[in-house]
Order: structure tokens, then sequence, then C-alpha cells
């Protein structure tokens, strides 16, 4: 289960990174967190600028309504969704994980 954090802007969505990988996807929920693979490296923001564009279109959303709030080093990320609630964000992750 993917742990959601509140935020006064929206929802804090934790990710856990795979940069270098063999193709760009969503790969699932590990640890309280969704997993995504980019095949970009993790140098000068490209992998996080990848994963951010994996999750506007995965979630349906647009360029705004996502930014990368901590991480940028790190595998461990924590976007903030913006414009939508948290009942309809958990069903979108969840039909995210079953795919």
């Amino acid at each position: 289960m993917i742990i959601l954090g509140e935020h006064a802007d929206g929802w804090v969505l934790p990710v856990r990174a795979q940069p270098r990988a063999r193709r760009t996807a969503v790969v699932g929920e590990q640890e309280g967190a969704l997993k995504v693979a980019v095949t970009e490296p993790p140098e000068d923001g490209r992998a996080n600028k990848a994963i951010g564009e994996v999750l506007r279109e995965a979630l349906g959303l647009k360029r705004s309504q996502v930014e990368l709030l901590s991480g940028p080093t790190s595998r461990d990320k924590r976007f903030l969704v913006r414009g939508l609630g948290r009942a309809e964000l958990v069903g979108r992750l969840a039909q995210l994980c079953a795919d």
C-alpha cells in the first residue's frame, strides 16, 4: 500500500526511483512507495525529470500538477500531486499497481 502524506497544496507521493532501467515504466509498489523505472541516468536531474513525466502521464495530470519536493539525489523521492482528491489519487495508483 502506498502511503500518501498530506500537504497544503495536495498530496505527497513517495516514489522509489530506478534510474538506468531497461525500460521506462511504473513498476508497482515497494515499501510504501510507488516504484518508477526510467532509462535516464541520475545525472544533472535527468532521471528526476523523466520520473516526473512518467508520473504525469500515468496519473493523467498536467505538468503543473506534479512537482519534486525532496530527494533529488536519492532513490527515495517525494512528489507533490495537486488537483486530485485523496480517493481519486488512491484509485489511480491502485490501477497503476494492478497493471
